[in-house]
């Protein structure tokens, strides 16, 4: 009885991580956040319940694959990309030191930088998924056309998979 429960638990907890992790990866593609990769997250947690989630796990890997890559095409979009990554952890650091309200904060100085610490750790975070993410993508698909061909190609078969099933 005992193994039956702690299943029931371990399916529980792994459904909610799984939801969580969509739901989080929805709202990151809005938001700073690295959201196709917390989305794909969470449909392989849910794969292993839902036969609906494991049809969304190849997909959704390659297209995260594919904005990896197109990230990583052109010099011009990899220190952009670099940039926009570091400034989010740089935004993050202020979150953690919390400086005063400035002068010119046309609110209530407990309005400014809402969120607190925490916020500040997401956002850093971020930014350190966002640098790792750029390295992997700039080692596999810069200056590799081959990677980046197959890689359309898987989500071109990918597609007209889905269209069949």
């Amino acid at each position: 009885m005992k193994s039956l429960a702690g299943a029931a638990a371990k399916r529980l907890a792994l459904e909610t991580l799984g939801w969580l992790l969509v739901v989080a990866g929805i709202a990151a593609m809005v938001l700073p956040g690295p959201g196709l990769l917390m989305l794909f997250g969470g449909l392989a947690v849910l794969s292993r319940q839902y036969a609906w989630a494991r049809r969304y796990v190849e997909p959704v890997r390659l297209r995260a694959l594919r904005g990896a890559a197109e990230g990583v095409e052109t010099w011009p979009r990899i220190i952009l990309s670099t940039l926009g990554a570091l400034s989010i952890g740089a935004v993050g650091v202020v979150f953690l030191i919390r400086p005063p309200a400035p002068h010119w904060w046309p609110l209530e100085a407990s309005l400014w930088l809402l969120g607190g610490e925490w916020t500040g750790v997401t956002l850093l975070g971020s930014c350190i998924i966002a640098l790792a993410v750029l390295g992997y993508s700039y080692k596999h698909f810069h200056g590799h056309p081959d990677a980046r061909h197959q890689l359309d190609e898987d989500i071109e078969h990918t597609g007209e998979m889905n269209k069949v099933a």
